[in-house]
């Protein structure tokens, strides 16, 4: 009776580890195949992907948008002081739902933000408010210019109090810098997946000697620098966009020098100039490069912001441009289009009351002729680009 149930048990145990060894061997062969559909699946799909992207070109735009000289003379800052200090944000109030349209907007700032430490001033040795620097947030601009005539107005003191404000409020900037270090950090920024690198000169300083050694306070137009920043920012970026201070005051048109060094700068790399300097609007047209790009010139985009008046001062404007990235398997293809120009006028009553507002709607603060000093301002800015 032992022996059968011995061999009763040993029958069982044989079978039940029959059973499980199956189970195992079964649920192995199953992950197997799972993992295996799983990895086959995976690389269809990435194979399909592929193959998508190979025949597919991927399309990113952005508008790049730039405005004038922020020139705060006594005039504008005396508008705007307060009780506690002073506010610029109601001069842009008529004008910032044209400043929002731009993905990107540069101004041009003309006058250092030293702040009241080391006392405000007006012409000719300019030191503004640091307030001018939140009214320009405020109104959407994202980056200034700031290498001018007057960046050395109040020495090296002034330039970096002026820096050291844009930098605590959050106003990137370009054209004046602390260090060598800060002057070869290329200024680079993106939207919409476009990376967009901004460079700023001047032709001087209006006489006032850059200290020795420290020759990256202020970028000036010299040909051997700019090329090698050119070719820094366009191994870089998408778009090489550089602010120009240069031409003749209140000149209507540029310089044969101005358009000789528009040339030059477009083949080496550069995409888009906004000037400054002339205090009025010279025109914008199109250059076209060794390399068959298309590049954008405005010659001066004038006063933006002004104590200036009369004969063209006080009329500046919101210039804009397209610009589209393709994206295919041959690489990546960068095109400027439907360029723009938004005329604006600075408005004042008695030297009070300053407000920019589009040159269209004029008429109602004060310009006589408004509807025929746009269509004018219109024709003088585009005529270059039909």
């Amino acid at each position: 009776m032992s022996i059968r149930k011995s061999l009763l048990f040993t029958s069982l145990f044989c079978t039940a580890l029959v059973l499980v060894s199956s189970f195992f061997v079964f649920k192995t062969l199953a992950e197997d195949n799972a993992a295996a559909a799983i990895k086959k699946s995976a690389q269809l799909h990435y194979q399909s992907r592929e193959t998508l992207v190979g025949n597919k070109e991927f399309r990113e735009q952005a508008t790049l948008g730039a405005i004038g000289d922020i020139l705060i003379h006594d005039w504008i800052y005396n508008d705007a002081k307060t009780k506690t200090g002073y506010d610029f944000s109601p001069m842009f109030s008529h004008i910032k739902p044209i400043l929002v349209k731009p993905d990107l907007l540069l101004a041009n700032q003309e006058t250092i933000l030293g702040g009241t430490a080391i006392g405000i001033s007006s012409y000719p040795m300019f030191n503004s408010p640091q307030e001018v620097g939140n009214a320009l947030i405020h109104a959407e601009v994202d980056i200034v210019s700031t290498a001018n005539n007057h960046s050395l107005d109040k020495g090296e003191r002034g330039l970096i109090a002026s820096l050291d404000y844009m930098d605590k409020i959050g106003l990137p900037h370009v054209g004046t810098s602390r260090s060598k270090s800060e002057r070869d950090t290329l200024k680079i920024m993106n939207t919409n997946g476009i990376k967009v690198a901004y460079l700023s000169y001047t032709y001087g300083t209006n006489g006032i000697p850059i200290p020795k050694e420290k020759e990256y306070l202020v970028n000036l137009i010299d040909k051997p620098a700019m090329q090698h920043d050119i070719q820094r920012a366009r191994n870089e970026a998408d778009v090489v966009v550089m602010s120009l201070h240069w031409g003749n005051e209140y000149q209507l048109l540029p310089t044969d020098d101005q358009k000789e060094l528009a040339k030059d700068l477009v083949n080496e790399g550069v995409d888009i100039i906004f000037g400054h300097h002339p205090h009025v609007l010279q025109p914008m047209e199109w250059i076209e490069a060794v390399d068959g790009r298309k590049a954008l010139i405005v010659y001066s985009l004038g006063n933006f912001l002004s104590g200036q008046m009369r004969d063209y001062k006080d009329i500046g404007g919101l210039a804009t441009v397209d610009v589209t990235k393709y994206i295919n398997q041959n690489g990546v293809r960068v095109e400027l289009s439907n360029p723009g120009f938004s005329p604006t006028y600075v408005s004042n009553k008695h030297l009070t009351g300053y407000r920019i507002v589009p040159l269209q709607e004029a008429g109602s603060f004060g310009l006589q002729n408004a509807d025929a000093k746009f269509k004018e301002i219109q024709e003088h800015m585009l005529k270059n680009l039909h």
